[in-house]
Formats: C-alpha cells, structure tokens, sequence
C-alpha cells in the first residue's frame, strides 16, 4: 500500500471554498479502482490548514493516480489557493491494504 500524507496551508481567502474547490478532485480519486481511501481533515491549530490522508493500492496505482486527467485539473485549481507548496510524507507499506484496528482503544460502556 501506498500511503500519503499531505498538509495544505491555504490563503484565508481562499479557506471556505476549499473543499468545494477539490470535491471533483476528490470524487474522481475516490472513483479509481486502486484508490484504498482519499480523506479531507482540517487543523483544529489553523483553519487555513486541510490535511489529506490518502492510500493507493500500489504503485501503479499511485502513478495511474498521479498521470491522471482529474489530478493535473485538481493540481492546477489548487495551485491558485494554496498560500505555499504543500508538505507531504509518502511511503510504501508492505503487506497492508487498508486502515488496522488500534489495539490500545476499544469502546466501553459508561
């Protein structure tokens, strides 16, 4: 599994439109068949602040993703809202395919 991180800082102006300004993006994303999950977060620091969690299926998957019509027209109209280059972790772990359970958290009745 391919898994992504990657922290956009936004420019106040531009901060309330965002998640319609990459819902297209987004859905798209969503829609590929080696897209694992695509997930929108924002800070509760900076309201300017949206991080994306994503995971792909490989990384073919990632390079369909990437080389794809939907991510070169997301790019671009995010690219006239972000305030600076977005920050991102990427990497490959094996032998996953999706989110684990957290083993040290379990519901509990009050």
């Amino acid at each position: 599994m391919i898994f992504i991180t990657v922290k956009f800082t936004v420019r106040p102006e531009h901060t309330d439109g965002w998640l319609d300004r990459v819902d297209a993006f987004t859905r798209a994303t969503r829609a590929e068949p080696g897209n694992i999950f695509f997930e929108w977060s924002r800070s509760v620091d900076d309201p300017n602040v949206f991080v994306l969690v994503e995971a792909f299926r490989d990384g073919d998957a990632g390079k369909a993703h990437v080389e794809s019509d939907h991510f070169k027209a997301g790019t671009e109209a995010m690219s006239y809202a972000v305030a600076s280059r977005p920050e991102i972790v990427s990497t490959e772990i094996p032998g996953m395919d999706g989110w684990g359970e957290m083993g040290e958290v379990a519901p509990r009745e009050s």
